[in-house]
């Protein structure tokens, strides 16, 4: 593979993950819809934050399921660093991020928030021209609990 192609590709997949994390902190639900394929995965199933979560199909679904997990009074803060990147191919790729995000809910919520920390484990393809997300699954490590 072309090494210009490979480091064009980390930069945009690194761009990519900065827009998911944004977009679901903003509750910029165009934005976040638009960096998954249209039969994108996102598996929450070992998310153990709380309880684990679904696995979801479909990037309509997926920001549905978004949009309700963090309702408008949940403020949330996603962070992703130490990537590992592999192009695969040139219109393919795979990573694993480490991630921590804190999430504060609301005065009547039953639970403050929590802190979570684990990985995406992701795999991305070039599509339309673009660089998507086609599957996500994040699993956990360790969750803080603020209860009230």
């Amino acid at each position: 593979m072309d090494e210009l192609v490979r480091l064009s590709a980390l930069d945009e997949i690194r761009k990519l993950k900065a827009r998911y994390f944004r977009c679901v902190d903003t509750k910029d639900w165009v934005g976040f819809g638009e960096v998954f394929t249209a039969d994108a995965v996102l598996d929450m199933s070992a998310s153990s934050a709380i309880v684990d979560g679904p696995v979801i199909e479909g990037r309509v679904a997926i920001v549905d399921w978004a949009r309700n997990a963090v309702k408008p009074l949940v403020a949330t803060v996603h962070r992703g660093y130490n990537d590992e990147i592999e192009v695969t191919e040139p219109g393919s790729a795979t990573a694993i991020w480490a991630m921590q995000d804190t999430l504060w809910f609301p005065e009547d919520a039953e639970l403050a928030g929590y802190d979570g920390f684990g990985h995406y484990h992701d795999s991305y393809i070039l599509d339309d021209g673009q660089w998507r997300i086609a599957r996500a699954r994040l699993t956990r490590l360790h969750v803080d609990v603020t209860t009230r």
